[in-house]
């Protein structure tokens, strides 16, 4: 009997949706056509420079030639602390800080630490794509609270208790979200957090953007509305969106002193520390001051203001305003089965795919995030390329039949 050359457990993970799609774009870029990408979460600003230059500095230092501790250097976890009481006032000590590599390792190890097989976990969809693959590796159950544009992409607390069962461990929420943008007001989250409270839940809240709300949203950590969560709540984050620092891959985990203990084992022997030197920038990062922020999310909210003025005005795109991170997620369902230049696509999936060949367009459908029937378009990139691209998209979808 021949063997399968790739697992079962790594061959049933997907590619990152928003990946692949930045990279297809780039790939037709680089072969000369004008394509404009709205897939991944990039803020097209450059990193600030006195990140640059603390992390210049740190390259000279024989110091962090050399490993260091698999769970982070001591300093900067101590600025993560401070950094997270600045921000939210959820006061923690650093050996409940885990700095990982990028936000994305900080959701691996977070549900590889907290699950076993067969552990549920409650998703609210749309989701980011990274979660459910996630959730997999680590043997949980994903159950999806799906939720749409009538209600700004909230989920309700009847709807959560609805896909509660026995064998339900943590509610994953994210506010402000990715793909949606939808933003919790504090009520909302601590209904929600009492919630998990009172059947004794974890909750995982990915927080990468909370600097990021526009208009009169404000960005409230569950942790910290509803103390009562004790040491049953793991908080992500990390400065990739903040301070325009993606490439640097910089995430944190925090959370209760075992969990930490446990995430960072798993850390030693799968990645050990991560780069010194962009530690270092981490680190110039979380203790300045948020001056480049203001002006990055000023910019986010203009652009923001003109993507959903001008998808709106499309004919069958309904486009709720956003008010937190830098995506909107216009429905296109009134689009499906109409006829573009003798092709009918019959999903979201297909419609992008023929608006990347013909309009010369890169966005990610709704597929990719749990809910078929959407796109979603980071307006992270610059506000010509914005408008051109919106542009576009407009002129063929206004040829549909």
């Amino acid at each position: 009997m021949t063997r399968p050359r790739i697992s079962a457990r790594i061959s049933a993970i997907s590619e990152s949706a928003t990946l692949a799609v930045d990279a297809k774009a780039k790939a037709m870029k680089a072969a000369g056509r004008p394509v404009i990408g709205f897939g991944a979460g990039e803020p097209n600003f450059a990193t600030p420079g006195y990140i640059v230059e603390a992390a210049v500095e740190a390259a000279r230092n024989p110091r962090f030639h050399k490993y260091t501790p698999a769970g982070g250097l001591p300093e900067l976890k101590q600025a993560i602390a401070d950094k997270t009481l600045r921000d939210s006032g959820y006061q923690v000590g650093a050996a409940q800080v885990l700095v990982t590599n990028g936000g994305k390792q900080a959701v691996y190890q977070a549900f590889a630490t907290l699950l076993d097989p067969g552990d549920e976990v409650v998703v609210i969809a749309p989701y980011w794509t990274t979660y459910p693959e996630a959730i997999k590796l680590a043997g949980g159950v994903q159950v999806d609270v799906v939720t749409d544009e009538t209600t700004g992409y909230l989920a309700s607390v009847e709807q959560l208790e609805a896909a509660r069962t026995d064998r339900t461990k943590v509610l994953l929420f994210v506010s402000p979200s990715n793909p949606t943008g939808a933003v919790y007001s504090p009520e909302q989250v601590e209904a929600i957090g009492r919630w998990a409270v009172e059947h004794d839940l974890w909750v995982v809240t990915d927080e990468i953007y909370e600097h990021l709300t526009y208009g009169d949203a404000t960005f409230a950590s569950i942790a910290t509305v509803v103390p009562e969560l004790g040491d049953k709540v793991v908080v992500l984050n990390g400065v990739a969106k903040t301070y325009a620092m993606t490439g640097w891959r910089v995430g944190w985990l925090i959370g209760p002193k075992d969990v930490v203990k446990a995430a960072t084992n798993l850390q030693s022997h799968a990645t050990s520390n991560v780069s010194n030197v962009a530690q270092i920038a981490a680190l110039a990062a979380v203790t300045g001051d948020l001056s480049a922020v203001a002006e990055m999310r000023e910019a986010f909210d203009r652009r923001r203001r003109t993507m959903v003025r001008m998808l709106n005005e499309i004919p069958g795109v309904l486009c709720p305003e956003p008010l937190g991170a830098f995506y909107v997620y216009p429905s296109v369902k009134e689009l499906l089965g109409k006829d573009f230049g003798g092709r009918r696509p019959q999903t979201s999936a297909e419609l992008a795919e023929l608006i990347l060949e013909e309009a010369e367009v890169a966005l990610v459908p709704g597929e990719a995030f749990g809910t078929p029937g959407y796109f979603r378009l980071s307006y992270a990139l610059g506000d010509d390329d914005l408008v051109e691209g919106v542009g576009r998209i407009a002129k063929f979808l206004g040829e549909s039949r």
